[in-house]
């Protein structure tokens, strides 16, 4: 199509420019925001001196179908005539299409099966600054198909914001040409909640901020002319929010990837007329999710209402739960969603934050790769032939702990064989269309409950349907009143299926409810989840994960459930199931097969030796039986591992034991190592040597073992008889009294003694073969410390005459002679009289 009869619309101004750098190059970026006519226009543009198809991808469906919409209409035409497009599920495209939309999923899948993409000259990858997976795989295939195979293909890869150097980059340095946005002036107002609102976690956003925003809404409504454009992170939001407008002087319409083409295309349609929208007639606001920030035009715009989130996938690689969470949008999102109001005339952006919660916002969206499930994205790299992507030209690298768990799911699937290597069940999930796991519940669910029962709960589970935890009773929902796009989706995978030869597969004879719950342990085997209690709603998963159901849910009390979805707050220990399937053990036991185990165990579990034959499903215990003769090694290991888990406190330390340990420990840190260590590391490493553990099977049992001639085993026979002489348990003092020494502190025993048992003594005592000398507490005639010394000549010089002096009036009964050294020692008091 000239140029001359495109749309007066920026982009057309740098056409030239960007027609010759693909000319030169083969490959460009073009940086141009929303409204500038990349989409629409620069297709149409490149088509007619292309010499052979335009293939666009967009990110995700409905930008897909608005965009060759928007292009057929520009050409006076229906879609698929001569612009066409190609979705899951929908084709509208023929031989005589020269522009066709697809997803990137779609385009991914295409040079899967054909690399060269027979018949197609150019390849625009839209909005590539959204780094969704898919967009960054075709990203990097089409890179090594230029290098390798059609050097003659062109790509341009285009971008809503300024960040394309790195785009650049993986292009092998190409040009970027930047087209200028021609926006009317957007007025911010910035509206906080007045009260305070809950962060969102998980799929739940607070209602409070929904009534905010419906209240948001309105004063839009009221401050101006045209249509609201209300930015929402999901269809749940939307939905509420819609409610909360009821009675509103506008149409209330919504906008998200579920919907059916035909209402998509009724808010996608321009309006009766500008005049009728100012008058307040005809009026719109349209609930909107992510879709309409960059790949779509809703025309009649005039003012946003942002509410501040998106929603992106996550993996908890930890728990192996991965699922859709409420995030803060980024300030380029945000900017991009203000940018809406601006479009046709001056607008008006109504952001549900502060100026300072706007500045902590992150500066661009985090890329997909970098937090979700990146299984599907690790089929995709084994496909192409680089299963852990070394060598393809990535925007940024996996992660390799996400990777690895990846590509560990992939062989559990029978996806990937030991080497990595794709097998034929791997290409037939690929084949599916559908997460891997999805597809391996489709195609093992067909072969058990009968294809369309499968293809059912399969197309709810990827519609990531919301409407209350039971999957069962929305199945039923869907079957009564579900929408044209679960209908279609049912009707692809019954498709699927008949390509593998499995739609007459009968039902099974599975009730609707364990059925449901069979093709989601199909998919998620490792959620798979038992009753903690009978009727409770704790739940234990096969892999480990706690989780709960929340207040009130039908499902309680159900013995055995399969999750389909689940999250986890920040800081909570459980994490919540947002839907299941009731299931019963067999049936468990069957989807996940790969999980159950027999294994006999001896070991150290919950505080006290374990020693049984256990079934179990992955954490799951199903069945177990104490053993009566345990093996007696594995027996003493178990009680070791438990001594070193939880310490020595497990053994009855008595006084004697513990003095004992003291006097080692003296014997130790005065003569070195020819006297054994006694600290508790040294202990419990050596453990096995000093303790005796036989018939100790039982934490009990260790309380029974006499510690004191247990530590007598560790000292080697050239000093285990010197130990009385080397540090005894007690001292003869002048006045005839054994008095036990304290040596508590390994460095400095002391010996606690009054002072009239000490007189005649002109040292103190020294023990460790005269190394160590002792540390004296000279005690009153009533037991108090009176002075602590080693030197004893010199406290007989200088102290005692102080205490002398003090305690003689005091305690008169007792002797308290001029001269200590020369004195009689005693332990009585004087004699009356």
């Amino acid at each position: 199509m000239a140029a001359e009869a495109l749309p007066d619309l920026p982009v057309r101004a740098v056409l030239p420019e960007l027609t010759g750098a693909l000319r030169q190059a083969g490959a460009a970026v073009l940086v141009a925001p929303p409204g500038t006519g990349k989409t629409t226009v620069v297709p149409l543009a490149l088509a007619g001196a292309a010499g052979g198809r335009v293939v666009v991808a967009e990110p995700r469906r409905v930008a897909a179908r608005a965009a060759a919409r928007r292009m057929a209409a520009l050409l006076g035409e229906q879609v698929g005539g001569r612009v066409g497009y190609t979705v899951r599920g929908d084709r509208r495209a023929g031989r005589d299409t020269v522009v066709e939309v697809v997803t990137t999923g779609v385009l991914v899948r295409r040079l899967q099966r054909d690399p060269e993409l027979p018949g197609t000259a150019l390849v625009v990858l839209d909005e590539c600054h959204e780094r969704q997976l898919d967009a960054d795989l075709a990203l990097a295939f089409l890179v090594e198909v230029r290098a390798a195979l059609r050097p003659d293909l062109g790509l341009l890869a285009t971008s809503a914001t300024a960040e394309s150097h790195r785009l650049a980059q993986v292009l092998g340095g190409a040009p970027v040409v930047t087209a200028a946005a021609r926006l009317f002036p957007v007025e911010v107002h910035w509206c906080p909640p007045r009260q305070p609102v809950d962060a969102p976690h998980g799929l739940r956003v607070d209602p409070r901020l929904l009534d905010h925003v419906a209240a948001t809404v309105r004063r839009a409504l009221g401050d101006g002319p045209g249509d609201v454009l209300v930015f929402l992170p999901g269809a749940r939001e939307i939905e509420a929010v819609a409610d909360r407008l009821r009675g509103v002087d506008a149409r209330v319409l919504a906008l998200h990837g579920r919907l059916p083409a035909a209402a998509q295309d009724t808010v996608l349609s321009p309006p009766t007329g500008d005049t009728a929208s100012a008058a307040g007639h005809g009026r719109r606001v349209v609930l909107a999710t992510a879709v309409a920030e960059s790949s779509l035009t809703v025309p009649g715009v005039r003012a946003v209402v942002d509410a501040g989130l998106s929603r992106v996938p996550r993996m908890d690689h930890a728990r192996g739960l991965g699922a859709l969470v409420t995030v803060p949008v980024s300030r380029a999102a945000a900017q991009q969603r203000a940018g809406r109001a601006g479009r046709e005339a001056p607008g008006r952006v109504y952001r549900c934050w502060s100026p300072a919660q706007h500045d902590r916002l992150p500066a661009q969206p985090e890329p997909e790769i970098a937090a979700a499930d990146l299984t599907g994205f690790a089929l995709d790299l084994a496909l192409w032939g680089h299963p852990d992507g070394t060598g393809l030209s990535l925007p940024d690298p996996p992660p390799p702990g996400a990777l690895r768990t990846a590509v560990g799911t992939l062989r559990d699937l029978g996806a990937l064989d030991e080497q990595d290597r794709v097998t034929p069940r791997g290409r037939a999930l690929a084949g599916a269309g559908l997460h891997p796991r999805l597809a391996r519940a489709l195609l093992d669910g067909a072969s058990a409950i009968g294809a369309r029962r499968a293809a059912e709960v399969v197309a709810l589970l990827d519609e990531d349907r919301t409407d209350g935890d039971d999957l069962a009773a929305t199945w039923r929902r869907a079957r009564r009143d579900g929408g044209a796009t679960w209908r279609a989706e049912v009707r692809r995978l019954t498709a699927v299926l008949s390509r593998h030869g499995t739609e007459r597969a009968g039902d099974g004879g599975l009730p609707d409810d364990l059925a449901a719950g069979l093709v989601v342990a199909l998919a998620y085997p490792e959620r798979v989840a038992q009753a903690r209690e009978p009727g409770g709603r704790a739940y234990l998963m096969a892999g480990g994960t706690a989780a709960e159901l929340a207040a009130g849910s039908g499902l309680t009390g159900t013995p055995w459930l399969a999750v389909a979805d689940a999250d986890r707050a920040p800081g909570a220990r459980t994490a919540r199931i947002r839907a299941a399937a009731p299931l019963d053990e067999t049936t468990a036991r069957e989807a996940a097969a790969a999980l159950c185990s027999e294994a006999t165990e001896i070991g150290w579990v919950d505080g006290d030796v374990v020693a049984r034959a256990v079934r179990r499903l992955g954490a799951i215990t199903l069945a177990e039986r104490r053993l009566d003769a345990p093996d007696p090694q594995r027996l003493r290991a178990a009680v070791l591992d438990g001594l070193r888990r939880e310490g020595l406190g497990l053994l009855a330390w008595t006084d004697a034991a513990t003095r004992l340990r003291q006097r080692m420990a003296f014997a130790h840190a005065a003569l070195g190592e020819q006297w054994p260590p006694v600290d508790d590391a040294a202990l419990l490493a050596a453990a096995d040597d000093w303790l005796d553990l036989a018939g100790v099977r039982r934490r009990a049992d260790l309380a029974r073992i006499d510690v004191a001639s247990a530590l007598r085993r560790l000292l080697p026979w050239p000093v285990a008889g010197r130990l009385d002489d080397v540090a005894p348990e007690r001292l003869p003092v002048p006045s005839g009294s054994l008095i036990r020494v304290d040596y508590a502190d390994p460095a400095a025993p002391v010996l606690a003694v009054k002072v009239q048992e000490t007189f005649g003594w002109r040292a103190a005592p020294r023990l460790a073969e005269g190394r160590v000398a002792v540390l004296l507490h000279l005690l009153s005639p009533a037991g108090r410390p009176v002075a602590v010394t080693r030197d004893l000549a010199s406290f007989w010089v200088t102290g005692y005459p102080q205490v002398r002096a003090e305690l003689r009036g005091r305690y008169p009964r007792h002797p308290w002679p001029e001269d200590p050294t020369s004195a009689a020692p005693t332990r009585r008091t004087n004699r009356r009289g």
